[in-house]
């Protein structure tokens, strides 16, 4: 046998080297190690170069492979966010750590602010530092095809070194991709909501959304326009706004509409946080709820117990959401050969409680 046929020989059973990817990038092995541990200076060019060498090569997947086939892998699964200080969110959170804590396993958590690129960021970190899954929760926004190919090769990747890409409140990567999907029925929440609102007779409801590309906005603006559409109500563009879940940007515009003129009659709140501001706006302006204004929230977080009055909500299962992908991150089924995904859907429900009145 030749050096070469060796060498070719042990590199399909072992995986690329770091010295693979210096001769497929051009450069030294030292400058890649300067790149994977980025705490020395590298030139733009170098650093794209090995990068993509990286990423053709599979360098850090089969790397992470041959760790957990040697049964080094991790029991530790990172829960990755936007904002640790949502309920819902915190919910899900708790949901996770409990399971994942009965079942012996760690769980860190990340923050993303809203970043696809550090979302991204954080998740090739796990895959680096081999966690045993990943779970992502929160909708995303218009998710670019650069951002769903790197996702995609993410997935991919922790696929490949016995780990789990879960995706919660989110929709599929797309068919084939081994990951797993745990949504709630977001649209058909809100259209149980919305016709709620029309059943009581109010026709002119102004939607809160979030940010107009938003996932989560999509489908709770699609439930909306389709019970209007159901209850031969026109659908009016102008009573539609975008801005963010918070409180503030809920207080805002309401703030806003209420002082150009009252030319709606109930509101629907992107989520149980916008509607406290929904509140706090129409209480400034000397209006009651509901006698005055309706208002509904989504999400049943226990915010929506303490407004005064109760709001009027949908129950959306957080912390189940939570537990279920902590028990699908830990299961041995994922990891078998050929696995291409897992989808889930949770059921949702009106809560109805006292801040909608019939409109008189």
């Amino acid at each position: 046998m030749t050096d070469e046929g060796a060498s070719g020989r042990r590199r399909a059973s072992t995986g690329p080297t770091l010295a693979d990817v210096a001769a497929h990038a051009g450069v030294s092995p030292a400058t890649v190690s300067r790149v994977l541990a980025d705490n020395y200076p590298v030139s733009r060019s170098a650093r794209q170069r090995v990068q993509r060498s990286i990423r053709e090569l599979n360098y850090s997947a089969n790397t992470h492979a041959r760790a957990l086939a040697a049964g080094a892998g991790s029991k530790t699964m990172a829960f990755i966010l936007a904002d640790v200080r949502g309920q819902s969110f915190a919910d899900a959170a708790h949901g996770v750590e409990q399971e994942a804590a009965q079942r012996g396993w760690l769980t860190l958590i990340g923050t993303t602010q809203g970043a696809p690129e550090r979302e991204l960021a954080l998740v090739q970190l796990m895959r680096e530092q081999r966690a045993g899954a990943v779970i992502l929760i929160g909708g995303v926004t218009d998710e670019a095809d650069e951002y769903r190919q790197k996702m995609t090769e993410l997935a991919n990747s922790l696929h490949a070194a016995g780990s789990l890409l879960v995706l919660c409140g989110r929709p599929p990567l797309g068919d084939g991709v081994p990951a797993a999907v745990i949504e709630y029925d977001n649209e058909n929440g809100a259209y149980a909501l919305t016709s709620h609102l029309l059943s009581q007779g109010h026709r002119r409801i102004l939607f809160l959304a979030g940010p107009e590309r938003h996932s989560t906005s999509i489908e709770r603006l699609a439930g909306y326009r389709r019970a209007l559409t159901d209850f031969g109500v026109p659908d009016a563009p102008e009573l539609v706004e975008h801005g963010v879940f918070t409180r503030a940007s809920g207080y805002q515009l309401t703030r806003r509409r209420l002082t150009a003129g009252h030319d709606f009659t109930a509101v629907f709140a992107g989520t149980d946080v916008v509607a406290a501001g929904v509140y706090a706006a129409a209480n400034e302006q000397g209006l009651s709820v509901p006698e005055d204004l309706s208002v509904v929230g989504y999400d049943d977080v226990e915010l929506a117990q303490d407004l005064r009055p109760r709001l009027t909500t949908v129950h959306v299962p957080y912390e189940d959401l939570g537990r279920t992908a902590a028990q699908i991150a830990v299961d041995d089924q994922h990891r078998q050969p050929g696995w291409a995904g897992d989808h889930r859907l949770f059921k949702t429900h009106v809560v109805i409680r006292s801040s909608v009145s019939r409109l008189r």
